[in-house]
């Protein structure tokens, strides 16, 4: 074997690498899963979601700001943390605006589960959202830990019937201050963005609120996922 096809084969595996990474890394490849990220259109429109949901001392600040603007959003919710706050949980739900799957535990090594143990992880978060949630509210929405996917993402959400739900604007709100992350997030919006937030971070009320101000006064509108992406509640 020559030096130059020494070089070939690997740079064949370092390319493979690089797109095996890509396509379980980022969530808009659709490699393994088909994920909504941003809506094909021209309207002035975008959405806000918040990962992580619920929680105790944030969500409710975020709820109160939601209430005061008028404006629905979907929040990602972690099972184990709507059994430890179902009071809050409850409330998203009431207030209007969807509750989508995030996981039950949410753990580092979600990627890794086999097929059974993701299955029943994530069917024990659903159970927990179909709970609370009445039938006009359902959508049946997924967003993996971490923006992960992989096959057996992909086996699961396919055999569940979810929709999974990503996003083109990730604020780094959990690594940022909310300055730094609301230039990150207003340089990015276009019309039909989905932008990713969590509600479990000190200061998600005050980025939220200098967001929601800042997209009122160019001009857009925001909208509820369902009617962003024309979804329809799933009967269950």
């Amino acid at each position: 074997m020559n030096a130059i096809t020494v070089i070939l084969i690997v740079t064949a595996i370092v390319a493979l690498l690089a797109w095996l990474v890509y396509a379980s890394a980022s969530i808009s490849s659709g490699v393994y899963v088909h994920t909504l990220c941003r809506a094909k259109t021209d309207k002035p429109v975008i959405a806000l979601t918040f990962d992580d949901s619920p929680h105790p001392q944030q969500t409710p600040l975020i709820l109160d700001i939601l209430k005061e603007y008028n404006i629905k959003a979907t929040f990602f919710a972690i099972g184990s943390n709507i059994e430890q706050y179902p009071d809050i949980a409850a409330r998203i739900v009431n207030e209007g605006h969807i509750l989508g799957n995030h996981s039950y535990a949410h753990t580092s090594n979600f990627p890794l589960f086999s097929p059974n143990k993701m299955r029943d992880d994530v069917a024990r978060c659903e159970a927990l959202i179909e709970r609370i949630t009445p039938p006009e509210q359902r959508y049946r929405l997924f967003r993996p830990p971490f923006g992960v996917t992989n096959p057996t993402i992909g086996k699961v959400v396919k055999e569940g019937g979810y929709t999974t739900i990503g996003w083109n604007i990730r604020s780094l709100d959990t690594v940022r201050p909310p300055l730094v992350a609301w230039q990150r997030i207003v340089k990015r919006i276009r019309p039909g963005s989905v932008i990713l937030l969590h509600d479990r971070m000190p200061e998600s009320h005050i980025l939220l609120e200098k967001l929601i101000r800042w997209i009122d006064n160019e001009g857009y509108q925001i909208v509820n996922i369902n009617e962003l992406f024309d979804l329809k509640p799933q009967q269950v």
